[in-house]
């Protein structure tokens, strides 16, 4: 049977392309560290955040040495707290979750992006290695006033950095600050 210089060269091509493809699969998922989200935030119902331990006051916790949580609700148009601050050279653990809708949660200048879908909780470590301004965008269309909805994060010298009462815990207004980031950096793991 004769094969054709026309098919031959396709079927080269496709399997090359194939060959690709694969590559390019086993590159992302080993070779570059890509790794998949996973579900180990939890789940909470929505309509109970107040009684949520975490979600009841949302703000900054050190939970250790140059460790801190903080949890993060989400709701139209707006996320609480609307301003945090951590210190250099600490490694912040967001718990982030949404009351009403599918929003997005985006730490503008660093890699740390998740979707916040409510009843789940996303959590995305981050580590902050210089001072600096950062922004905290949705980065997914939750309705009419989704462009407003804005957060930030300050990340202080240690040394200028204290917790605002007894308890280790920070909490930050209600309001919605429309805030532009700087820097870039930070590491998501």
């Amino acid at each position: 049977m004769h094969v054709h210089n026309y098919e031959k060269l396709w079927l080269g091509a496709s399997l090359l392309l194939i060959v690709g493809f694969i590559s390019t699969i086993v590159y992302g998922a080993a070779g570059a560290g890509i790794t998949m989200v996973n579900d180990e935030g939890g789940q909470v119902n929505p309509q109970e955040l107040g009684n949520t331990s975490g979600f009841d006051d949302p703000g900054v916790t050190k939970v250790g040495p140059n460790e801190y949580e903080v949890h993060v609700v989400g709701i139209q148009f707006a996320f609480q707290p609307s301003t945090m601050e951590v210190p250099a050279n600490s490694t912040v653990t967001f718990y982030v979750t949404s009351r009403d809708v599918v929003h997005g949660f985006e730490i503008v200048g660093t890699n740390a992006n998740t979707m916040v879908i409510p009843g789940e909780v996303s959590k995305i470590t981050v580590e902050f290695d210089e001072p600096g301004e950062y922004g905290i965008v949705c980065h997914e269309y939750c309705g009419a006033g989704h462009h407003s909805m804005a957060a930030e994060l300050t990340v202080t010298e240690p040394s200028n950095f204290t917790m605002q009462d007894d308890t280790q815990t920070q909490t930050g207004g209600n309001e919605t600050t429309n805030a532009t980031a700087t820097p870039s950096g930070g590491e998501s793991a």
